[in-house]
């Protein structure tokens, strides 16, 4: 099933959002500001696009690997959920691991963006929970 992902560009630096290879999960997202990220630094980038996400998906914000990998670059809230109600532009929150200053270009590719179903779910508050293999562990208890 395919669905559709409308995008409205609002910047005259705005791209669309582009899928490197036909399979892949995720749709490079690209700055439309030149900004500096100081070392240890965080800043906001933002893409000029607008969007109306399918109903009953989100957008999950994503790293790049190469610019983690090469750069210390990341999004600063991996991964940044964009849910189907919002209309505003969007803007990527991303953070400098690095020890050296990182210049943001026009263009630049800075994150990736996954387009994932929202499960709607009924909550019951309980006393009782079923039993588990690990319920007894805790947080981290899967071992190493």
């Amino acid at each position: 099933m395919e669905w559709e992902l409308k995008i409205k560009l609002i910047d005259e630096d705005a791209k669309l959002p582009y899928r490197a290879n036909e399979g892949d999960a995720g749709l490079d997202l690209f700055s439309v500001e030149e900004k500096v990220i100081k070392a240890g630094g965080s800043a906001l980038i933002r893409t000029g696009i607008k969007m109306e996400l399918p109903k009953g998906t989100e957008a999950q914000i994503r790293p790049r690997s190469g610019l983690a990998l090469k750069h210390s670059i990341t999004v600063l809230n991996s991964p940044g959920t964009i849910d189907e109600g919002y209309r505003g532009e969007i803007k990527i929150i991303l953070i400098n691991h690095g020890i050296e200053d990182f210049q943001i270009e026009k263009q630049m590719r800075i994150a990736q963006m996954v387009i994932a179903p929202v499960l709607q779910v009924k909550l019951v508050q309980t006393e009782v929970l079923s039993s588990a293999i690990r319920d007894r562990g805790g947080f981290g208890s899967s071992g190493e």
